[in-house]
């Protein structure tokens, strides 16, 4: 990342720290579901695993770690090409607004520069469909479901 700041991919030892943000993440009202414990775990394991499908990073400088996110891949039948799906992006208060979001997005260019990026989002979480929007990201009109 710009600034000293840096994204990595995710290790073990940041599963207690991603946690921590996860719980935040997952409690807001930016998230729909709560969350659990278990799931927290699962999705940790797959993001420091071998899991072809999901992958995570850590947002870091020298004070810390700022943040997290966690993309999953699939085939856009839609689009014709691969997909990367933005599943969580959070980033911890006191660093919101330093513009660590768009530089996680610049760097899914990079890595991912023939893929359709996707994502989801409350519409009440203005302050983050202003940073998607910006990024190049537009509204589908799609009702997601689920069984």
């Amino acid at each position: 990342m710009d600034g000293g700041s840096a994204i990595r991919r995710m290790e073990e030892r940041d599963r207690e720290t991603v946690k921590e943000m996860m719980r935040v993440f997952y409690a807001s009202p930016a998230v729909l579901s709560d969350g659990s414990e278990e799931i927290f775990d699962a999705d940790i394991d797959s993001c420091v695993g071998d899991c072809p499908f999901l992958e995570g990073f850590v947002f870091e400088d020298g004070r810390g770690v700022l943040g997290y996110g966690m993309i999953a891949k699939s085939f856009s039948t839609e689009f014709g090409k691969p997909c990367v799906w933005i599943e969580d992006l959070y980033i911890r208060e006191p660093y919101r607004g330093e513009g660590i979001g768009s530089r996680f997005f610049r760097y899914l260019e990079r890595v991912y520069p023939d893929c359709v990026k996707r994502l989801e989002v409350e519409a009440e979480n203005e302050r983050a469909v202003r940073v998607y929007r910006k990024n190049g990201f537009d509204v589908l009109p799609y009702m997601e479901m689920k069984k």
